[in-house]
């Protein structure tokens, strides 16, 4: 699996360490990213970087600033189907910056993204996952996902809990160019949840896994917890007026957390 892996994505790793070494070095000089707890990210093996979602740009600064380490980032699928020429760059340039295409429609399709998202985890590289599957549409922290626990168990590794703090500041949803904010990056302690091993299919471990990881996230981030999913929260937004601004014509514009429909 890990040679299969390299060989298949040695362009787009080539493509990845430049675009880190030199758009990287940029976002550093002008942003200055804040990083707490480096630390708590492990120099080798496979592990899962769980973070909120509060802009376009975490995508961006969480890798930045995690030295010698590859992250690839689950993201939409809508970001790699687009035609013409725009498409092709969107591809390049998202497959560059180490973004992996997850369709989130549910069935096969988004098996089949999980399922390299799997490899990622086997060949000893970091996984970044967004548990909440959407970015938030007011700055709070919602309700993961479950596709989060399913990987840890299936994969048995640690998960990283990543903070991202002051990225809707700095790039407010649905603004293109960002504004001159310092981003903090802050990196929790691993979470082990090797004492669930073989319960992948038992839906309140699931949960508990699911609810571990996004406390640690409320507590690093500072965010106010509100126990729906952040879909629903866009969905109320909608209904009373307030449609929540980084929606786009092409969609919501959200990496995405895998298995974002599970319960």
């Amino acid at each position: 699996m890990r040679g299969r892996l390299s060989r298949a994505s040695k362009g787009p790793r080539l493509l990845y360490w430049f675009l880190k070494w030199t758009l990287g070095a940029s976002l550093r000089l002008v942003f200055r990213p804040k990083v707490v707890g480096l630390e708590n990210v492990p120099a080798r093996g496979g592990a899962i970087l769980a973070s909120n979602h509060l802009s376009f740009s975490d995508s961006f600064f969480a890798p930045l600033v995690i030295p010698g380490r590859k992250v690839t980032f689950m993201a939409k699928a809508e970001y790699f189907n687009r035609r013409g020429i725009k498409g092709a760059l969107s591809r390049w340039f998202f497959k560059g910056i180490g973004q992996l295409s997850v369709d989130r429609s549910g069935g096969k399709a988004s098996a089949s993204g999980l399922r390299t998202g799997l490899e990622v985890l086997e060949a000893g590289e970091l996984l970044g996952i967004y548990p909440e599957g959407t970015r938030s549409p007011d700055g709070k922290l919602y309700r993961g996902r479950t596709g989060v626990a399913r990987i840890v168990l299936e994969a048995g590794v640690p998960v990283i809990p990543c903070a991202m703090v002051n990225t809707d500041r700095l790039q407010p949803p649905g603004q293109l160019v960002p504004k001159v904010v310092r981003p903090e990056i802050r990196f929790g302690k691993a979470l082990d949840f090797s004492r669930y091993a073989g319960m992948e299919s038992d839906r309140l471990v699931l949960r508990a896994i699911t609810d571990e990881i996004m406390y640690e996230l409320m507590r690093l981030s500072g965010q106010q917890y509100v126990d729906i999913y952040a879909t629903k929260a866009k969905e109320q937004l909608r209904h009373r007026g307030k449609r929540p601004s980084h929606e786009t014509e092409d969609g919501d514009g959200d990496a995405a957390a895998p298995s974002a429909q599970s319960a």
